[in-house]
């Protein structure tokens, strides 16, 4: 899943017009994509909400765009359900919402209307306030016991079993290295829910937190140890900036397995 965010302020993995940010999912394409994850608001630790009419603004006409060059799956990174519906009328096949449906009083009725796939990543609190002392007495079986109860939750508001994936939200809401690394390695615990696992590592603070504090675009070492940490526990796709160098790890490891069996 390549990382496609239609925000002012971003550089590396989209662009500050929708021109950019078109041009950035077809090169992701171009690099092996499966699925393009396409964005329009900030979910950085600290970052503020943007209104919705704004964020429709942002990420329809990089969606619609895309959709006419291909018929790749498109994700579209939001928590709020106008969005959403917004953003699969535009040709979107998947809502990947970081509060689990949870953001809105019919995010849940939104997403069995839609029928579309739908992503339940676990958060503790907002993007806002997540990183304000995150605790956890057992991360893995918290994390695991959330998404089994928000499935669960979805699951009983209509939305269909098979359209349901799991992400344990590595970096929201978890310190750097005492609940994310856990959550990496007990992966399999998750991913024994039974359900398709999305894992977002690419660029997060705890890979800087391993190396002397490198800033994001010097963590792609750290981004496709994570990555295919993640894929050896199960995780049916990984969520990443850099598409080509984790498509080329990912082969080289699948070869290497492939020759030892």
């Amino acid at each position: 899943m390549g990382v496609v965010n239609a925000t002012p302020d971003s550089f590396s993995d989209g662009g500050r017009t929708t021109e950019a940010a078109v041009e950035h999912a077809r090169r992701l394409l171009a690099d092996g994509a499966d699925i393009l994850d396409v964005g329009g608001e900030s979910t950085r630790p600290g970052a503020a909400p943007v209104p919705a009419d704004e964020e429709i603004a942002r990420v329809v006409p990089v969606i619609r765009a895309i959709r006419a060059d291909s018929a790749v799956p498109i994700s579209i990174d939001t928590m709020k359900p106008e969005v959403a519906r917004a953003a699969v009328a535009a040709g979107a096949t998947m809502w990947n919402d970081v509060a689990a449906l949870g953001h809105a009083p019919d995010s849940l009725a939104t997403a069995a209307e839609l029928g579309c796939e739908v992503v339940l990543m676990h958060m503790k609190g907002e993007p806002r306030t997540m990183q304000a002392a995150p605790a956890y007495e057992d991360v893995v079986a918290e994390v695991a016991e959330f998404l089994a109860e928000r499935a669960a939750t979805a699951m009983a508001a209509g939305v269909a079993r098979e359209r349901i994936w799991l992400d344990p939200g590595v970096g929201f809401g978890k310190h750097a290295i005492r609940h994310n690394l856990p959550l990496i390695a007990g992966l399999a615990r998750i991913v024994d829910l039974g359900f398709p696992v999305l894992l977002g590592v690419s660029r997060k603070r705890f890979i800087a937190e391993l190396d002397r504090e490198a800033p994001p675009d010097q963590r792609l070492g750290g981004s496709i140890a994570a990555a295919l940490a993640g894929v050896a526990a199960g995780a049916a796709a990984v969520r990443v900036h850099d598409v080509r160098e984790t498509v080329q790890a990912l082969r080289v490891w699948e070869a290497v397995a492939a020759a030892r069996d």
